[in-house]
């Protein structure tokens, strides 16, 4: 009988946090954005390791533990890097987790993290090119 308490214990506790809206309050991506519902995502799935301002999060990512993902205010990356990243976990050698979101929600994050990340991002020249 002991395990059925601590079984509806735990179900109580997720729907709890679930019911939260962690991460929603400070999400500075307007509601009717359309890509509002990959903020929410990004929020609640990636916050614990990196920072986009956009989600409201503030990642691992400058506190130099071994769970930092990069702080994408000073990254940009294309909506098909993003994709990749989510799919396979990263890239080469990420400790990232593979398919954190899949499908439509894995394409909203995506298309999220392409359109918001790098607002703090210096340009720097690419191979064969000079600085504007």
């Amino acid at each position: 009988m002991r395990p059925v308490l601590i079984i509806a214990a735990v179900i109580a506790a997720a729907l709890g946090l679930a019911a939260c809206g962690y991460g929603e309050e400070s999400i500075a991506v307007s509601k009717s954005d359309p890509n509002y519902e990959g903020a929410e995502l990004f929020s609640t799935h990636c916050a614990g390791c990196h920072t986009l301002s956009a989600a409201g999060t503030q990642g691992s990512g400058n506190r130099g533990e071994r769970t930092q993902g990069p702080n994408l205010n000073q990254r940009t990356e294309t909506y098909e890097d993003a994709l990749f990243a989510i799919q396979n976990g990263g890239f080469s050698g990420a400790i990232m987790p593979q398919n954190i979101v899949v499908g439509k929600e894995a394409e909203a994050v995506a298309r999220f993290v392409a359109k918001y990340a790098g607002a703090d991002a210096e340009e720097s020249p690419r191979p064969g090119q000079t600085s504007p």
